[in-house]
Protein backbone atom coordinates (compact mmCIF):
# COMPACT_ATOMS: atom_id res chain seq x y z
CA UNK A 1 0.00 0.00 0.00
CA UNK A 2 1.50 3.23 -1.14
CA UNK A 3 0.52 6.93 0.37
CA UNK A 4 -0.87 8.63 3.11
CA UNK A 5 -3.10 6.03 5.23
CA UNK A 6 -6.45 6.06 6.62
CA UNK A 7 -6.65 7.31 10.29
CA UNK A 8 -7.24 4.28 11.59
CA UNK A 9 -4.30 2.47 10.45
CA UNK A 10 -2.34 5.72 11.36
CA UNK A 11 -3.66 4.95 15.19
CA UNK A 12 -3.27 1.53 14.76
CA UNK A 13 0.79 2.07 13.99
CA UNK A 14 0.69 3.17 17.82
CA UNK A 15 -1.08 0.95 19.46
CA UNK A 16 0.36 -1.93 17.77
CA UNK A 17 3.86 -0.35 19.33
CA UNK A 18 1.85 0.09 22.68
CA UNK A 19 1.07 -3.52 22.66
CA UNK A 20 -2.53 -3.01 23.76
CA UNK A 21 -4.21 -5.08 20.17
CA UNK A 22 -5.36 -8.24 21.26
CA UNK A 23 -4.32 -11.35 19.31
CA UNK A 24 -6.66 -10.93 15.83
CA UNK A 25 -6.00 -6.92 15.77
CA UNK A 26 -1.99 -7.63 15.75
CA UNK A 27 -2.28 -10.38 13.63
CA UNK A 28 -4.37 -8.22 11.03
CA UNK A 29 -2.30 -5.38 11.66
CA UNK A 30 0.65 -7.39 10.61
CA UNK A 31 -0.46 -8.28 7.89
CA UNK A 32 -1.54 -5.10 6.65
CA UNK A 33 2.26 -3.97 7.70
CA UNK A 34 3.92 -6.70 5.01
CA UNK A 35 2.54 -4.52 1.88
CA UNK A 36 2.38 -0.83 3.99
CA UNK A 37 5.89 1.27 3.18
CA UNK A 38 4.02 4.22 5.64
CA UNK A 39 3.26 2.55 8.72
CA UNK A 40 6.48 0.33 8.79
CA UNK A 41 8.22 3.83 9.06
CA UNK A 42 5.92 4.97 11.41
CA UNK A 43 6.89 2.14 12.89
CA UNK A 44 10.46 1.90 12.90
CA UNK A 45 10.03 5.50 14.23
CA UNK A 46 8.43 4.28 17.19
CA UNK A 47 11.10 1.37 17.85
CA UNK A 48 13.07 2.21 21.23
CA UNK A 49 10.55 4.67 22.19
CA UNK A 50 8.59 1.78 24.23
CA UNK A 51 9.58 3.41 28.34
CA UNK A 52 8.30 6.34 27.19
CA UNK A 53 5.00 5.64 25.92
CA UNK A 54 4.76 2.93 28.41
CA UNK A 55 4.80 6.09 30.78
CA UNK A 56 2.41 7.95 28.72
CA UNK A 57 0.13 5.75 28.79
CA UNK A 58 -0.24 5.15 32.76
CA UNK A 59 -1.32 8.89 32.27
CA UNK A 60 -4.88 9.26 34.18
CA UNK A 61 -7.21 9.79 31.33
CA UNK A 62 -5.78 7.74 29.20
CA UNK A 63 -8.29 5.80 28.17
CA UNK A 64 -11.49 3.59 29.95
CA UNK A 65 -10.02 1.69 32.84
CA UNK A 66 -10.56 -2.31 32.55
CA UNK A 67 -10.19 -4.29 35.53
CA UNK A 68 -7.32 -6.89 35.30
CA UNK A 69 -7.23 -9.39 37.86
CA UNK A 70 -7.75 -7.45 41.22
CA UNK A 71 -6.40 -4.18 39.82
CA UNK A 72 -7.22 -1.57 37.50
CA UNK A 73 -5.58 -0.29 34.45
CA UNK A 74 -6.02 2.58 31.59
CA UNK A 75 -5.67 1.40 28.24
CA UNK A 76 -5.11 4.67 25.68
CA UNK A 77 -7.85 5.61 23.69
CA UNK A 78 -7.21 6.42 19.80
CA UNK A 79 -6.73 9.97 20.08
CA UNK A 80 -4.24 9.34 22.81
CA UNK A 81 -2.54 6.96 20.73
CA UNK A 82 -2.36 9.32 17.83
CA UNK A 83 -1.08 12.30 19.88
CA UNK A 84 1.82 9.69 21.11
CA UNK A 85 2.53 8.92 17.76
CA UNK A 86 2.90 12.39 16.58
CA UNK A 87 4.73 13.42 19.77
CA UNK A 88 7.41 10.17 19.65
CA UNK A 89 7.75 11.88 15.71
CA UNK A 90 8.68 14.91 16.99
CA UNK A 91 10.87 13.92 19.33
CA UNK A 92 12.76 11.99 16.61
CA UNK A 93 12.60 14.72 14.30
CA UNK A 94 14.08 16.57 16.79
CA UNK A 95 17.30 14.47 17.22
CA UNK A 96 17.70 14.13 13.78
CA UNK A 97 17.82 18.20 13.28
CA UNK A 98 20.74 18.03 16.41
CA UNK A 99 22.51 15.03 14.14
CA UNK A 100 22.52 17.40 11.25
CA UNK A 101 23.61 20.25 13.17
CA UNK A 102 27.10 18.33 14.68
CA UNK A 103 27.63 16.99 10.64
CA UNK A 104 27.46 21.01 9.48
CA UNK A 105 29.94 21.64 12.05
CA UNK A 106 32.35 18.66 11.22
CA UNK A 107 32.02 19.90 7.39
CA UNK A 108 32.41 23.43 8.59
CA UNK A 109 35.81 22.22 10.39
CA UNK A 110 36.91 20.09 7.04
CA UNK A 111 36.19 23.24 4.80
CA UNK A 112 37.79 25.61 7.15
CA UNK A 113 41.07 23.38 7.42
CA UNK A 114 43.32 23.07 4.16
CA UNK A 115 41.56 21.04 1.07
CA UNK A 116 42.97 17.98 0.54
CA UNK A 117 46.24 18.03 -1.96
CA UNK A 118 46.91 15.04 -4.57
CA UNK A 119 50.61 14.03 -5.35
CA UNK A 120 51.13 12.32 -8.59
CA UNK A 121 54.78 10.88 -9.53
CA UNK A 122 55.16 9.25 -12.68
CA UNK A 123 57.78 6.55 -13.22
CA UNK A 124 60.63 7.43 -15.88
CA UNK A 125 59.82 4.16 -18.36
CA UNK A 126 56.35 5.20 -18.92
CA UNK A 127 52.46 7.30 -18.50
CA UNK A 128 51.66 5.66 -15.31
CA UNK A 129 50.52 8.13 -12.59
CA UNK A 130 50.19 7.31 -8.70
CA UNK A 131 47.65 9.65 -7.16
CA UNK A 132 47.46 9.90 -3.52
CA UNK A 133 45.52 11.45 -0.97
CA UNK A 134 46.68 13.47 1.77
CA UNK A 135 43.63 13.82 4.20
CA UNK A 136 42.86 17.09 5.88
CA UNK A 137 44.31 16.24 9.16
CA UNK A 138 47.72 15.25 7.85
CA UNK A 139 48.22 18.67 5.53
CA UNK A 140 47.08 20.60 8.83
CA UNK A 141 49.45 18.93 10.89
CA UNK A 142 52.40 19.21 8.41
CA UNK A 143 51.43 23.30 8.28
CA UNK A 144 51.64 23.72 11.91
CA UNK A 145 54.88 24.43 13.41
CA UNK A 146 54.30 23.98 17.04
CA UNK A 147 54.70 19.94 17.59
CA UNK A 148 55.91 17.53 20.29
CA UNK A 149 56.59 14.51 19.99
CA UNK A 150 57.17 11.36 22.69
CA UNK A 151 57.67 7.48 22.63
CA UNK A 152 56.47 4.90 25.37
CA UNK A 153 59.02 3.27 26.32
CA UNK A 154 56.93 0.11 26.99
CA UNK A 155 53.88 0.22 24.71
CA UNK A 156 56.59 1.26 21.84
CA UNK A 157 53.99 3.85 20.58
CA UNK A 158 54.89 7.05 19.35
CA UNK A 159 52.97 10.21 19.38
CA UNK A 160 53.50 13.68 18.09
CA UNK A 161 51.00 16.81 18.32
CA UNK A 162 50.79 19.74 16.81
CA UNK A 163 48.55 22.63 18.18
CA UNK A 164 47.61 25.83 17.55
CA UNK A 165 45.49 28.42 19.38
CA UNK A 166 42.20 29.50 18.59
CA UNK A 167 39.82 31.96 19.76
CA UNK A 168 37.99 28.95 21.21
CA UNK A 169 40.78 26.78 22.66
CA UNK A 170 43.28 24.72 21.15
CA UNK A 171 42.91 22.80 17.75
CA UNK A 172 45.26 19.86 18.21
CA UNK A 173 46.18 17.08 15.50
CA UNK A 174 47.44 13.95 16.19
CA UNK A 175 50.17 11.56 14.47
CA UNK A 176 50.30 8.28 15.55
CA UNK A 177 52.80 5.00 14.78
CA UNK A 178 53.37 2.08 16.18
CA UNK A 179 49.71 1.08 17.43
CA UNK A 180 48.23 -1.82 16.87
CA UNK A 181 44.71 -3.18 17.10
CA UNK A 182 41.40 -3.99 17.19
CA UNK A 183 40.98 -1.51 19.97
CA UNK A 184 39.86 1.97 20.69
CA UNK A 185 41.07 5.20 21.65
CA UNK A 186 41.07 8.89 22.69
CA UNK A 187 43.43 11.97 22.81
CA UNK A 188 43.11 13.45 25.97
CA UNK A 189 44.56 17.12 26.97
CA UNK A 190 45.57 17.71 30.65
CA UNK A 191 44.98 21.04 32.14
CA UNK A 192 47.56 22.36 34.61
CA UNK A 193 44.82 22.38 37.31
CA UNK A 194 44.20 18.62 36.51
CA UNK A 195 41.25 19.48 34.52
CA UNK A 196 40.89 16.20 31.51
CA UNK A 197 39.35 17.10 28.03
CA UNK A 198 39.12 14.59 25.13
CA UNK A 199 40.15 16.18 21.97
CA UNK A 200 39.15 13.18 19.49
CA UNK A 201 38.90 9.40 19.50
CA UNK A 202 38.55 6.57 17.15
CA UNK A 203 38.94 3.17 16.40
CA UNK A 204 42.37 1.26 15.49
CA UNK A 205 42.16 -2.07 12.76
CA UNK A 206 43.76 -4.49 13.69
CA UNK A 207 46.31 -4.13 11.38
CA UNK A 208 46.91 -0.72 13.31
CA UNK A 209 48.95 2.38 12.33
CA UNK A 210 52.67 3.05 11.78
CA UNK A 211 54.34 -0.24 12.13
CA UNK A 212 57.30 -0.01 10.66
CA UNK A 213 57.18 -3.86 9.54
CA UNK A 214 53.66 -4.03 8.33
CA UNK A 215 53.14 -6.09 5.04
CA UNK A 216 50.88 -3.33 3.38
CA UNK A 217 50.97 0.46 3.59
CA UNK A 218 47.87 0.86 4.28
CA UNK A 219 48.81 -0.27 7.78
CA UNK A 220 53.20 1.24 7.84
CA UNK A 221 51.05 4.69 7.36
CA UNK A 222 50.98 6.53 10.69
CA UNK A 223 47.21 7.87 11.60
CA UNK A 224 46.16 11.85 11.86
CA UNK A 225 43.17 12.72 13.06
CA UNK A 226 42.09 16.17 14.54
CA UNK A 227 40.43 17.71 17.26
CA UNK A 228 39.81 20.45 20.11
CA UNK A 229 39.72 21.38 23.04
CA UNK A 230 38.38 24.14 25.28
CA UNK A 231 41.40 24.60 26.83
CA UNK A 232 44.25 27.28 25.53
CA UNK A 233 47.51 25.76 24.75
CA UNK A 234 49.10 27.67 27.74
CA UNK A 235 46.90 25.89 30.12
CA UNK A 236 48.01 22.41 28.72
CA UNK A 237 50.40 20.62 30.68
CA UNK A 238 50.52 17.44 28.62
CA UNK A 239 48.40 15.18 26.16
CA UNK A 240 47.74 11.32 26.64
CA UNK A 241 46.97 8.98 24.05
CA UNK A 242 44.18 6.32 25.88
CA UNK A 243 42.47 3.47 25.23
CA UNK A 244 38.85 3.31 26.43
CA UNK A 245 39.84 0.75 29.10
CA UNK A 246 41.50 3.24 30.80
CA UNK A 247 45.42 2.22 29.55
CA UNK A 248 47.70 4.70 28.78
CA UNK A 249 49.42 4.31 25.17
CA UNK A 250 52.02 7.28 25.62
CA UNK A 251 52.47 10.55 26.94
CA UNK A 252 52.98 13.30 25.32
CA UNK A 253 54.14 17.23 26.92
CA UNK A 254 52.53 20.02 26.14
Amino acid sequence: MQGTPAPNEHETVGAYALGILDDAEATAFETHLAGCEWCAQQLDELAGMEPMLAALADLPGSGTPEVVGESLSAKPGPRLVEKLVDEVAERRAQKRRRGFYLVAAAAALIIGSPLTVFAVSGSDGGDNNTTVAVSPARSAFESMPDKVTATDPTTKVTATVAVEKKDWGTNAVLELNNVTGPQKCSLVAVGKNGERETVTSWSVPKWGYGVPNAKTEEAKNPLYVRGGAALEPNQIDHFEVMTFDGRRLVEVPA
